[in-house]
């Protein structure tokens, strides 16, 4: 239910406008000048505002302007008298939402406050939606391998030194180089992701550094790479230990020279990438096998993280599926479930050959099959091979 403040010195106006808006279902509280309805404001939570403009002691535009440093997103409907016009208009340029004249017409009273309200309750969804696309998930664990990884994290994001994420697929290799960039100076800017072995040999030096139009036969156009997209931010390149030679020479070059050249073209274009790449393969084997340069495996792993596999953490289990659990909820709109102590001991016995990716696929489908507590004999039933 909305909480709506009226200031006005006019007790019939207040009184008027309280009973209409107590029967529309509003939480109405009300102040007889624009001083006492900052203080108010100053300390309780309100909706929207409805305000008049002559008042003494402090007048509407007076409190307008206090209320938009204090809070800009409340809406502020300002009640003019046929005389101030001209003065309400000026408000709704300085950041009213709109304004009524007296004595009011009820239904566009009731019309305007609803507008406020409901644009209101869209610009704090939208906030609400791009907080939650945009948030990086939070690194799950208290074990002494976790705690290393979050201290280096700490340590080297704000330089910007290259950094090499090892581990198995599922570890949550993309997860630290995210946090990597979130703590960064390059915050601000793009965090580009590049995944080498979802990309064609043929194409992936295109991918990266672009190309001009009428390079190959499919150029119908310039296009930008991910190493001009990523400038002045960071370039993920997620398993880097599938690149073809020739990419990775290309590679080695922009990362000795902070130049790069697209595919067809001869101009130089200078760019400022960090550079932050993941792998799950040994690419010293892969050095050894001729399958990957050795200059740039030591232009990479500057610093050098290795994430470990699940297997090798059943200590960080219960507060990873306390969190699965969670979350899993609050997408479907239900109630967390609970999980007693016995399918915990199930859940890190298990065998977790797809680590942190294969546990949360499995808390979701226990959320799904089974009943209000998670036991140990769900875990048999849905989990274990050859149920």
């Amino acid at each position: 239910m909305a909480q709506i403040l009226i200031i006005d010195d006019e007790r019939s106006i207040r009184n008027v406008l309280k009973d209409i808006l107590t029967n529309e279902g509003f939480k109405v509280d009300e102040a007889s000048d624009g001083e006492e309805g900052l203080k108010k404001f100053s300390t309780n939570a309100y909706d929207l505002v409805l305000c008049d403009i002559k008042m003494p002691k402090l007048d509407g535009l007076e409190f307008l302007d206090n209320v938009i440093q204090l809070n800009s997103e409340i809406p502020v409907i300002m009640i003019s008298g046929h005389g101030n016009i001209e003065t309400a208009v000026d408000a709704v340029k300085k950041g009213a939402f709109d304004y009524i004249a007296k004595p009011p017409d009820l239904n566009r009273l009731l019309i305007t406050i609803r507008n406020a309200l409901d644009k209101n309750s869209l610009v704090k969804e939208t906030k609400t939606l791009k907080r939650k696309v945009s948030k990086v998930q939070e690194i799950i664990g208290n074990s002494d391998s976790i705690q290393k990884i979050k201290d280096t994290i700490e340590k080297v994001a704000a330089t910007d030194a290259r950094v090499l994420i090892t581990g198995d697929n599922g570890t949550g290799k993309e997860l630290v180089a995210r946090w990597l960039h979130e703590k960064s100076n390059r915050a601000a800017a793009p965090l580009i992701e590049v995944n080498c072995a979802a990309i064609p040999g043929e194409l992936i030096e295109s991918e990266l550094f672009g190309h001009e139009k009428g390079s190959f036969t499919s150029a119908i156009k310039q296009r930008i790479g991910k190493f001009e997209q990523a400038s002045g931010g960071t370039l993920f390149l997620d398993e880097i230990g599938d690149m073809s030679l020739s990419a990775q020479a290309k590679v080695l070059r922009a990362l000795q020279e902070s130049k790069i050249t697209r595919v067809g073209g001869d101009k130089e274009i200078s760019v400022d990438v960090r550079v932050v790449a993941a792998t799950n393969k040994d690419l010293l084997k892969e050095v050894e096998q001729k399958n990957f340069r050795l200059d740039l495996y030591h232009r990479l792993g500057v610093i050098l993280i290795h994430v470990p596999s699940l297997n090798q953490r059943v200590d960080d289990i219960p507060l990873l599926v306390e969190k699965f659990l969670i979350d899993i909820a609050a997408d479907y709109g239900q109630s967390s479930k609970a999980i007693d102590k016995k399918a915990i001991e199930a859940l890190q016995k298990h065998s977790w050959t797809g680590n942190i990716r294969e546990l949360r696929n499995v808390v979701e489908r226990l959320v799904i099959l089974s009943g209000k507590t998670i036991t140990e004999a769900d875990i048999n039933s849905y989990v274990l091979p050859g149920s």
